[in-house]
């Protein structure tokens, strides 16, 4: 198994971006893509391949989920694990977004010096050989 190195954020809050781009590169230790739309994140992921990719859940235009439906009917994601982040988490809404296929949910805010090894957890789980 391969180790989490790129991740892809999709965000629309410039200050959720700054820390997560900090957290993510200088704790992380991993290179990321940040997308202030689904639409923006749609056109570039080809180019970045992310091996984890967290989506906003609200996000003017086009969702977080609407874009988790985009990128999968577009073949875009593959085996790629999706992480939504939520200012609320809602039972029921993970479990909502889980049927949609993503991985797991993070609450925010989160704490910067943590999420790293939360993604870290998370694709470890995605990719367990069963």
């Amino acid at each position: 198994m391969s180790e989490l190195k790129r991740v892809l954020l999709v965000d629309d809050e410039p200050d959720i971006q700054s820390i997560a781009k900090l957290s993510l590169e200088k704790v992380g230790g991993f290179k990321s893509l940040i997308c202030s739309s689904g639409y923006e994140a749609i056109e570039q992921i080809a180019d970045f391949k992310p091996d984890l990719v967290l989506l906003d859940v609200m996000m003017p235009d086009l969702d977080g989920p609407h874009t988790l439906k985009e990128l999968k009917k577009r073949g875009l994601l593959d085996d790629t694990p999706v992480v939504f982040f939520t200012a609320k988490v809602l039972n029921s809404e993970v479990k909502e977004l889980k049927e949609l296929g993503a991985q797991d949910v993070i609450a925010k805010p989160f704490d910067p010096m943590t999420l790293p090894s939360q993604l870290k957890d998370i694709w470890s789980r995605a990719h367990e050989q069963p």
